[in-house]
């Protein structure tokens, strides 16, 4: 059975047509070269699947052989050597197939690789070309947005306009027939025009430079002579100097006064010029001056200086540093408002003379982070004054010159960008600080030029000359005019503290016996526009009967009258509000008041209303019926000569007197 199956079932051997056989080994190499080729080509015309079908196939026909070879093997007999030697043959057949079909595999997977090798080095070919191609894109992209964005230089070149190019550019630069109808050809002329132009005035520069060298030249022996004439001119003012004090003519005096003035801020130094040309027009009086240190002026204008410390001074501030406390918020706050109200070191002075020798001392300051102007007033008189408890504050330097002009009271700052800067540091109102600083009154920035408008404000403020001329000559008799009544006013209440009889400085204010009495004035605190009040009694001699007098008065004393408000005591208390008569003598003294005035420009008045207040006092007291149940004579026997005792329903009593006829009637 072994036998007939091992004989019908012969091993199959795969053989190529035109190629040795395998087996024949003993040709040289060029014939193995020439089978392996062959096997190459062979893989091209073998199915895959077929070669797989066959190789499943002989591994069957190789498991099986191997299995009948073992099964003769174990039966021992030796008759099966032949047999076996047969199963052996056919085994080493189907090895060789094998061998082939492992060769051709090998051969297909190596052109399979190739193939993918190849196929992948053409994606990566066209990857490359692929990504060249989009970088060369990204390239013009970039290029054209380059364009796109160009900014040429032409642009940043203000070009004459198109009128005036084709009006005074040559025709061979304009070319009108081209350039009207091409943009492009009518930029490049106007350009070639500009550079044109440009080139012309370069040349006028350098004309110019050559002038200039000129000029600079005739300067310098200009300057060199000058400077050779200062050491003769000193020579000559030191000579002139005894000259000049016997004709009371200081040119020397002036001269470092305006060499000083150079040093002021603007606002003092429109004030300084002002004053100083009015002083000398106008006003021989006026004094002006400059005071203060003019070297930390000079200081304040100066470059900081760049101080290079070496290490060990570096190392030795390091060391204090660390020693030092660091200073608290409180201490800050205090150096910083010491900062914002700090003065310039120059001040200017103005020195108004009266004709009795009177003077009034200001002291004009400049605040330099605030922008503002202060002034601080004294007053000095050419003989000394008797102290009087009764004039209060009449020249305190605190009220001396409040609401020179209506309103100004110089407690408020003008300028209104300063309480942004007070709110920084801690200040509520500058008031606080007006006793040290100085007063900021309008008038007084207006004689400095600053002026701050309120609706419009403004981030610079400068000094101008013509507001300061403006003001200048109104303010200085203004100034003047608040002296000499301020000290008439000195006068007035010094006098009234002892017996007084009132002059009779006017006609119409008779001062008859019964008229003399006490007047005891009160303090006379000024404040604001209502001005002082002012207390004081009038008290016959020799009588029960008392009047009170509550007295305002205006700063602006005398062309604003005193107020008077009165109170009788006699027989209970009288006023205004429950007696006719008292408010018809209130009415006598201040509607009346022009008829007191005097001559002008009426100091005296004050004085002049407590006459006719004396006067009218004794009308009322003497014209008064007598009590018939008190015995004995009338306490104020009629001395005054009356039409009519009292008239209307009011009864009011005969207060206007009537000069020169001497009698006393109703109005």
């Amino acid at each position: 059975m072994s036998s007939e199956s091992s004989k019908k079932r012969k091993p199959k051997v795969i053989r190529t047509d035109g190629v040795p056989a395998e087996g024949k080994r003993g040709k040289g190499d060029t014939d193995q070269d020439v089978r392996y080729y062959s096997e190459e080509s062979e893989v091209d015309l073998r199915d895959p699947i077929k070669d797989y079908e066959l190789y499943r196939e002989t591994c069957q026909e190789l498991q099986r052989l191997m299995a009948e070879i073992q099964e003769l093997k174990s039966r021992g007999i030796k008759e099966n050597a032949s047999e076996i030697d047969e199963r052996r043959v056919q085994s080493c057949v189907h090895f060789m197939t094998l061998k082939k079909l492992n060769r051709l595999a090998h051969i297909r997977l190596k052109k399979g690789r190739d193939q993918t090798h190849e196929a992948k080095q053409k994606v990566d070919a066209y990857h490359l070309q692929l990504q060249n191609l989009l970088y060369e894109v990204m390239h013009l992209q970039k290029e054209i947005t380059k364009c796109l964005e160009f900014k040429s230089k032409h642009e940043e070149i203000e070009l004459v306009s198109l009128e005036e190019f084709y009006k005074e550019a040559p025709p061979e630069i304009s070319r009108p027939a081209i350039t009207l109808t091409e943009p492009h050809q009518q930029t490049l002329a106007r350009l070639d025009w500009e550079l044109e132009q440009r080139k012309r005035l370069a040349e006028k520069y350098k004309e110019c430079l050559t002038s200039k060298e000129k000029i600079l030249k005739e300067i310098e022996v200009k300057k060199e002579y000058l400077s050779s004439l200062q050491p003769r001119l000193n020579s000559i003012m030191q000579a002139s100097l005894p000259v000049q004090e016997y004709l009371f003519m200081p040119f020397d005096q002036a001269h470092k006064q305006y060499e000083t003035a150079r040093h002021l801020p603007p606002p003092l130094y429109v004030l300084f010029v002002q004053a100083s040309a009015y002083g000398q027009a106008c006003d021989k009086k006026l004094v002006v001056a400059i005071e203060g240190s003019v070297e930390e002026a000079k200081a304040l204008y100066k470059p900081p200086e760049d101080s290079q410390d070496d290490e060990s001074d570096s190392d030795a501030e390091e060391e204090q540093t660390t020693k030092r406390r660091r200073p608290t918020l409180g201490v800050q706050l205090d150096d910083k408002r010491k900062e914002m109200l700090k003065r310039h070191p120059l001040s200017v002075t103005l020195d108004l003379k009266c004709k009795d020798d009177n003077m009034l001392h200001l002291t004009f300051h400049y605040l330099m982070n605030l922008n503002v102007m202060t002034v601080k007033a004294k007053v000095t008189t050419a003989v000394e004054m008797t102290t009087a408890i009764s004039a209060g504050d009449l020249l305190s330097p605190d009220s001396l010159l409040n609401c020179l002009y209506p309103g100004d009271h110089g407690r408020k700052t003008p300028n209104p960008a300063n309480q942004f800067q007070f709110d920084k540091v801690g200040i509520l109102t500058l008031s606080d600080y007006v006793t040290e600083l100085g007063h900021p009154y309008v008038w007084v920035q207006k004689l400095g030029g600053l002026h701050f408008p309120k609706d419009q404000p403004q981030h610079t403020v400068a000094a101008d000359n013509s507001l300061s001329a403006s003001h200048m000559e109104l303010t200085v008799k203004l100034l003047r005019s608040r002296l000499q009544s301020r000290l008439a006013l000195h006068k007035q209440f010094a006098s009234l503290g002892v017996q007084w009889q009132g002059p009779p400085n006017l006609p119409s204010l008779p001062w008859g016996q019964g008229c003399s009495g006490r007047v005891l004035p009160t303090s006379l605190p000024f404040s604001g526009d209502r001005g002082a009040v002012a207390g004081s009694s009038l008290t016959p001699f020799l009588c029960s009967a008392k009047l009170q007098a509550a007295v305002v008065l205006n700063p602006g004393y005398s062309t604003l009258p005193p107020v008077f408000s009165l109170c009788l005591n006699w027989k209970g208390e009288r006023n205004s509000s429950n007696d006719d008569n008292i408010r018809a003598m209130e009415s006598e003294v201040n509607v009346y008041y022009k008829e007191l005035w005097g001559p002008k420009p009426g100091y005296q008045l004050l004085t002049n209303q407590l006459q006719r207040l004396c006067m009218v006092l004794d009308v009322y007291l003497e014209t008064e019926p007598h009590d018939p149940s008190v015995e004995g004579p009338k306490e104020f026997p009629q001395e005054k000569m009356c039409l009519r005792l009292v008239r209307g329903p009011l009864r009011l009593k005969p207060f206007k007197f009537n000069y020169p006829q001497g009698f006393f009637s109703h109005r």
